[in-house]
């Protein structure tokens, strides 16, 4: 299973966001930089963000990008699903009935990984990266 380079993008650009706190907006240039990425691309991500309801944007001459829901509860999930969307992984292919048992395994496998992802909240990494500075 391999996520794009987008969800890379968005759960780094999430950290970074929580990490600078205080709710003062973040720049798009700032954000790229850091992640070695075009601010165009990275544009793109954090509209599909803002579309989640995971941060905000501030317009003007000190605008940019803030955390727009409690960082407590902003999981990898959340901003997976905010990219990739919620599309199941595995799709069987095989024309048979909808009792296929491979589907269902693959199916309770993603259940759990989704579970872990759900459970493991963003805020936390980004108070490690703030010790760290």
């Amino acid at each position: 299973m391999k996520y794009s380079k987008a969800t890379n993008y968005a759960l780094h650009t999430m950290v970074f966001l929580m990490a600078a706190g205080g709710g003062k907006p973040v720049g798009v240039q700032p954000l790229a930089e850091r992640q070695g990425v075009s601010p165009t691309y990275l544009s793109k991500i954090l509209t599909k963000l803002v579309k989640a309801g995971l941060i905000e944007s501030a317009s003007g001459a000190n605008g940019g990008y803030r955390i727009r829901r409690h960082q407590e509860d902003i999981s990898f999930l959340d901003v997976i699903h905010a990219i990739e969307g919620t599309a199941s992984l595995f799709e069987c292919s095989m024309e048979h009935s909808a009792e296929c048992l491979i589907d269902q395994e693959m199916r309770r496998a993603e259940e759990q990984m989704e579970q872990y992802l759900r459970d493991k909240k963003l805020v936390d990494l980004a108070g490690k990266m703030a010790k760290a500075r």
